[in-house]
C-alpha cells in the first residue's frame, strides 16, 4: 500500500500557485485589484521582458499596517472577508487570501509599503515562500510590490511561457481591460520602460474607449442603460456596422470585475441578431450592478467565472434591452470618403487646409459660403461646445466625436462655442442648433420621398431631403417575408401537414425530458407529436412550410438546441429555417419591378420594427449625403 505523505508548505505553496499564477498577466491582475481595493485612484503598471524578470506595481491606496505584513503573505489571509457569510455580499475584487502567498511562492517579491498614519513604511523582501529581509524605510503612502524572475524555482512552469512580446500584449490587454472597469482610476502602463497606456481616471468610460480603440470605433457608440430590481447595467453598444469576427470586443463586467458569461454573450447577441450577419458579432461594453445575494463569483480562482441566478430570466432582460436600444437608433449604414481620400483629407488639415486638388470654382464658393453663413455668428474656429473648466481642447475634441452619437441625437439643443481667430480664447455669444428628429424609415419622412428609379434591376434609388437612399429590393422582400412568417410561429398560426405513415423517434431520458418541456413550442411550430410506448413518440404531423425537409432533421435539430439552450427564446434552427424560406421566396436581383410595387414594399418596410437589415444581417437600404456626392465631384474639398 502506498504511503500517505503530508506535503510541507512549499510544496503546497507551489502547487496551489498553479492556480493563481498562470502567466505574468495573472500576477498584474491580482497586484491591481488589490491596489483598488485598497482605495487606490492612481496606478502604475510596469514590466520587462514580457513580466518575466520584472513586474512593478506601484498605487497610493491606504498601504498595509506594519503588523500585518507578514501576514499578507500567509496563504488564506485577507482582509476582505471574515467569515463565509461574507461571500454572499462580496464588493471587493479579491477576497480569497491565496494571491501574495502563491506570487511569493514561484518569484522574488519585494513590497514597500506605508499606511498615511505612519511616518515611515516597511521595506520586505520573500523569496519563493521564504522570508529574507524586513527594513523601516521612508517610503509615500500606499504600496509598491516588484516581482522578479517569475517561476525562477519552477522550471517546468516558465518553460511553457510564450514570447516576451506575446506575454507583455496579453498584459496590455489586461490593463486595457481594468481600465475600462474602473474609468475612476488614473492608469499608466510601462512596457520596457516605454509609456504604453496611461487614463486620466476622470471616470469617462468613451474617453478610455477612444484612447484604445480610436475615434472610429468611438463615435460609432451609444450609450446604453437598463434597470430592475436589483440590477442596474450602463455600457456602451457598437453600432452593428463595427462587427467582429470573434467575440474577443464583448466585454463584461460584473459588480467592477471584469467576466466572461456565455449568458450573457447570448443575450447581447440575440439583441443585436437582427442586425449582424452570420458569424459576425457586437462590439459592447456593459457594467453590471448586480445584489451580491443574486451572483456567486466564488467559482474558480481566476474569479473570471460568474453564476447568475434565476440564468433565464436575467437573459430575458438584457436581451430585450439591448434589442430595445438599438430599435430606438437609425441603423442606415452611409456610404462615406473611400480611405484614401480619408487619410488625404487628414493630410490636408495637417498641412494647415493646404491642398494640391483644385479647389472649388467661384461660384461653387459664393454657394457653399452663403449655404454655410449663420446670422450673428462670427467668423472663426468652431468648437464642437464649450470647453469644461479646465479642460483641455484634446479632451473637448474627444468628447465632441462622442457626443454628436448619443441617442439623443434628434431634437438636441447643441451649444456652439465660437473662437475669435487669433486670440483663441475669447467666447462669442453660444448658438442653437436644432438637430432632425425624424428617423428615414418612418411614415412621417415618407411624404418626402421621391422615388427615381431601379438601378441595374437590382436597387431602388430614392431621393430624400439631403440625401440618396438605396434599397435593395431582395433583402427587403426578404425582411417583410421574414417577419410575417415568424409572426406567423409566435402567433401559433403555423398550419401542419399530416405524415402517414408517422414517424417514430425514440428518445433518451434527457430527450424526453426536454420534449415535455417543449411540448408546446413544437406545437406552435406545427409539430402534433404523440407518445408511443416507452421511449418512443410519434411525430404525426410537420409544419406544412417545412415539409420536405430531410425526415427528422429538423425535429432533432429543435430539441439538440432547446436542450442546451441556457435561456428562453425562438430557437436558432427554427429562425434559421424560417430565413430560408423568406429568402427563397423574396423577389430576385436583376428582376424588375414597378413604382406601385416598390410602394408597396415599402410601406409594408415601415411597419416593422427592425426594417434595417435582413434575416441573414445584410442591410436593406444605405444612404449618401449630398454632402458626400459633392466631395466626389469636387464640388467641395
Amino acid at each position: 500500500m502506498a504511503k500517505i505523505n503530508i506535503l510541507d508548505n512549499q510544496t503546497i505553496d507551489k502547487i496551489a500557485a498553479g492556480e493563481v499564477v498562470e502567466r505574468p498577466a495573472s500576477v498584474v491582475k491580482e497586484l491591481v485589484e488589490n491596489a483598488i481595493d485598497a482605495g487606490a485612484d492612481a496606478v502604475t503598471v510596469e514590466i520587462k521582458e514580457g513580466g518575466t524578470t520584472l513586474i512593478r506595481v506601484t498605487d497610493n491606496g491606504g498601504g498595509i499596517e506594519k503588523s500585518q505584513v507578514e501576514n499578507a503573505f500567509l496563504r488564506h489571509a485577507t482582509s476582505k472577508i471574515s467569515s463565509a457569510d461574507d461571500l454572499t455580499k462580496l464588493v471587493s475584487l479579491g477576497f480569497r487570501g491565496e494571491a501574495l502567498a502563491s506570487i511569493a511562492a514561484v518569484a522574488q517579491v519585494e513590497l514597500i509599503t506605508k499606511t498615511p498614519e505612519e511616518l515611515t513604511g516597511i521595506r520586505y523582501l520573500i523569496e519563493g515562500g521564504v522570508e529574507k529581509e524586513r527594513a523601516e524605510i521612508g517610503a509615500p503612502d500606499g504600496t509598491t510590490l516588484l516581482v522578479r524572475n517569475l517561476f525562477y524555482n519552477t522550471p517546468p512552469r516558465k518553460k511553457f511561457l510564450k514570447q516576451p512580446r506575446t506575454e507583455g500584449s496579453y498584459v496590455a490587454d489586461l490593463m486595457e481591460h481594468l481600465a475600462m472597469s474602473n474609468p475612476q482610476v488614473s492608469f499608466k502602463f510601462l512596457l520596457n520602460g516605454q509609456n504604453k497606456f496611461y487614463t486620466t481616471g476622470s471616470g469617462d468610460l468613451r474617453e478610455i474607449v477612444f484612447r484604445i480603440y480610436g475615434k472610429d470605433i468611438a463615435g460609432a457608440l451609444t450609450d446604453f442603460r437598463c434597470e430592475k430590481e436589483g440590477m442596474t447595467v450602463t455600457g456602451l453598444l457598437g453600432k452593428p456596422v463595427i462587427n467582429r469576427a470573434n467575440r474577443s470586443y464583448e466585454i463584461f463586467y460584473i459588480n467592477g470585475r471584469y467576466i466572461r458569461s456565455t449568458l450573457i454573450s447570448k443575450a447581447v447577441e440575440e439583441g443585436y441578431r437582427e442586425y449582424l450577419m452570420q458569424h459576425k458579432f457586437p462590439f459592447c461594453i456593459l457594467h453590471f450592478q448586480i445584489d451580491t445575494e443574486k451572483i456567486d463569483v466564488n467559482v474558480h480562482p481566476s474569479k473570471m467565472e460568474v453564476r447568475i441566478e434565476d440564468g433565464p430570466d436575467f437573459y430575458e432582460t438584457v436581451r430585450e434591452a439591448v434589442e430595445e436600444a438599438l430599435r430606438e437608433r437609425e441603423m442606415i449604414p452611409e456610404v462615406t470618403l473611400s480611405d484614401a481620400e480619408k487619410k488625404e483629407a487628414k493630410k490636408t488639415e495637417r498641412n494647415g487646409g493646404r491642398t494640391n486638388e483644385k479647389a472649388p470654382e467661384p461660384f461653387e464658393k459664393r454657394r457653399i459660403a452663403q449655404s454655410q453663413q449663420k446670422p450673428g455668428v462670427q467668423s472663426g474656429v468652431e468648437m464642437p461646445f464649450p470647453l469644461k473648466a479646465g479642460e483641455p481642447e484634446q479632451t473637448a475634441s474627444i468628447r465632441a466625436i462622442y457626443e454628436k452619437n448619443r441617442p439623443a441625437e434628434a431634437n438636441v439643443l447643441r451649444q456652439t462655442a465660437v473662437y475669435r481667430a487669433g486670440s483663441g480664447t475669447e467666447k462669442e455669444e453660444t448658438e442653437q442648433m436644432t438637430m432632425f428628429d425624424d428617423k428615414i424609415l418612418s411614415e412621417k419622412a415618407k411624404e418626402h420621398y421621391e422615388i427615381i428609379g431601379q438601378l441595374f434591376e437590382t436597387y431602388w434609388l430614392i431621393s430624400y431631403q439631403d440625401k440618396l437612399l438605396i434599397v435593395d429590393q431582395h433583402a427587403a422582400h426578404e425582411k417583410v417575408r421574414y417577419e410575417r412568417l415568424m409572426r406567423h410561429f409566435r402567433e401559433k398560426e403555423a398550419a401542419s401537414q399530416q405524415i402517414n405513415p408517422p414517424m417514430i423517434v425514440t428518445l433518451n431520458n434527457q430527450e424526453k425530458e426536454c420534449l415535455q418541456n417543449h411540448m408546446e413550442d413544437f406545437a406552435a411550430l406545427g409539430f402534433v407529436i404523440e407518445e408511443f410506448g416507452g421511449n418512443d413518440y410519434a411525430i404525426r404531423s410537420v409544419p406544412l412550410d417545412l415539409y420536405g425537409y430531410t425526415e427528422g432533421t429538423f425535429f432533432y435539430e429543435i430539441l439538440d438546441e432547446l436542450a442546451a439552450e441556457v435561456a428562453t427564446g425562438t430557437p436558432e434552427s427554427v429562425r434559421n429555417r424560417i430565413a430560408t424560406m423568406a429568402c427563397k421566396a423574396a423577389v430576385k436581383g436583376n428582376m424588375r419591378m414597378s413604382r406601385q410595387e416598390m410602394g408597396a414594399l415599402i410601406d409594408e418596410l415601415l411597419t416593422l420594427d427592425n426594417p434595417y437589415n435582413c434575416p441573414h444581417g445584410r442591410p436593406t437600404i444605405i444612404s449618401m449625403s449630398k454632402q458626400e456626392l459633392e466631395k466626389k465631384f469636387k464640388r467641395i474639398v
